[in-house]
């Protein structure tokens, strides 16, 4: 098992803004950290998506694709990590560009993996420091819908043409005062979230509430989609793949609610991989 340390990385990164309400902020100084290292290992690929705007501006989505060691010849699972689908969720962009940053210093927690990283699904939000997009919707509630939200229309091509084994959507909750998540698709999607809130509580406290965000739940876990609309593999994908949405309380420190999620996504890529090499044997 790889063992996440709470000490600063042995090189220099990003700093880490203070968030300021109503504050413009910058995609572009956000994963600049990572198109530098880019250019330094053969494991960390560039492919950021070209975005219309509804005024005619062009925006950037950024997209990042990190692959692991693994042998030749062998299969890789492709796993999604979403982030910032609401503008205002900072914590959710920053903890997916520290993420690929460990990944970079360690790649064999990838071992196995196509990862490919969306650091700012909702690039106008995030810059605006909004919950909506540029043309005032919720992105969140439209996947799947016949929209026209350019956003989410980038995001379902992407959903479909690369048929990911696991989705992880990253969020933060203002509502809540403790991490949690919802586990549904592939029967395994539990198995694995529950390991991954244990390693986020280090850093924050779990929801153990029975009833988180209007829903169910045991022990920070809501087993179901959620919300309509919200983001999922293609409705007619087989077989499903794993589907999380992981939640950090919006109110507690960046930097916990950072190594929080980078904890949480460490333990996602253990877990799979080690319930991948048990497979035959169930």
């Amino acid at each position: 098992m790889f063992a996440f340390s709470t000490r600063a990385h042995n090189r220099t990164v990003h700093s880490r803004p203070s968030l300021r309400p109503n504050e413009r902020r910058s995609v572009r100084a956000l994963v600049r950290s990572l198109e530098e290292l880019a250019h330094g290992t053969s494991h960390l690929f560039t492919a950021h998506l070209p975005l219309a705007g509804p005024r005619g501006e062009v925006l950037t989505l950024p997209r990042f694709l990190f692959t692991g060691p693994g042998s030749a010849g062998s299969s890789f699972q492709r796993i999604g990590i979403f982030a910032a689908l609401h503008g205002d969720e900072v914590a959710s962009a920053h903890a997916a560009v520290d993420f690929v940053e460990r990944l970079a210093i360690n790649p064999e927690i990838a071992r196995g993996f196509e990862i490919f990283v969306y650091p700012v699904c909702n690039p106008g939000g995030y810059a605006d420091a909004t919950r909506w997009s540029r043309s005032d919707a919720d992105l969140n509630r439209e996947f799947w819908r016949d929209t026209s939200e350019p956003e989410v229309m980038l995001l379902e091509r992407q959903l479909r043409n690369l048929s990911f084994d696991g989705l992880v959507a990253l969020h933060t909750d203002d509502t809540s005062d403790g991490a949690y998540g919802y586990a549904s698709g592939d029967v395994l999607a539990r198995h694995l979230l529950e390991p991954a809130l244990s390693a986020a509580s280090v850093f924050v406290p779990v929801n153990r509430g029975n009833r988180i965000d209007g829903w169910n739940a045991n022990g920070g876990i809501i087993e179901s989609h959620g919300f309509t609309g919200v983001l999922t593999a293609p409705p007619g994908q087989q077989p499903r793949p794993f589907e999380i949405v992981f939640e950090t309380p919006h109110f507690a420190p960046l930097d916990q609610q950072i190594n929080a999620t980078t904890a949480a996504l460490t333990a996602v890529l253990e877990n799979q991989r080690a319930l991948l090499g048990h497979a035959p044997n169930l």
